[in-house]
C-alpha cells in the first residue's frame, strides 16, 4: 500500500498545526484536545516549519520542569524533518520511522504538505496488505 492510499483511508480532519510563536502550553492543549501525539508547526498553515511531539514536550519538562510551558513552539520543535511523498510505500515509511526513531512523517507533494502519516497508520496499512496476501495464498492452496 502506498502513502496516498493510506491518506485516503484516514478521516478527513486535516493536519492540525500550530504557529511557531505559540506557547508550548497552547500546543500541549491542542495535542490533548485532538488526542494526537504530534502537531505540525507552520507559520502560514501551508508551509512546513517543523513538528512538535508529546515526547519533545515531556523531554523538556523532565529537564527543566513546568517553566518550559511558556517557551515558544519554535524553541522545542524539530526542524530537520524527514518527509515522504504520496508514492512511498508503507514499508518505506516504516523503515524511515524505525531508522530515525520517530513516529510521524509529514507527506509532501512537491513543496506542499498534503498529510501526516503516523506509525499506527503505516502498521495498519501493512497489516491489511499481509491479510490480503494471506487470503490470496490460502485461496491458491485451496484451489479457489
Amino acid at each position: 500500500m502506498i502513502v496516498s492510499q493510506i491518506l485516503k483511508s484516514k478521516p478527513d480532519v486535516g493536519v492540525i498545526s500550530v504557529k511557531p510563536s505559540a506557547s508550548i502550553s497552547d500546543a500541549a492543549k491542542l495535542l490533548s484536545e485532538h488526542r494526537i501525539g504530534t502537531v505540525v508547526v507552520s507559520a502560514d498553515g501551508d508551509s512546513l516549519d517543523g513538528i512538535l511531539s508529546e515526547r519533545d514536550i515531556v523531554r523538556e519538562l523532565g529537564k527543566r520542569g513546568a517553566g518550559c510551558l511558556t517557551d515558544q513552539v519554535k524553541d522545542l520543535m524539530t526542524s530537520k524533518l524527514v518527509t515522504c511523498s504520496p508514492s512511498n510505500s508503507a514499508i518505506e515509511v516504516l523503515e524511515m520511522m524505525t531508522e530515525g526513531r520517530f513516529r510521524h512523517v509529514p507527506v509532501m507533494d512537491g513543496d506542499k504538505m498534503v498529510g501526516l502519516i503516523s506509525i499506527g497508520d503505516a502498521v495498519k496499512a501493512r497489516l491489511a496488505e499481509l491479510s490480503m496476501e494471506k487470503d490470496a495464498l490460502e485461496g491458491m492452496i485451496m484451489g479457489h
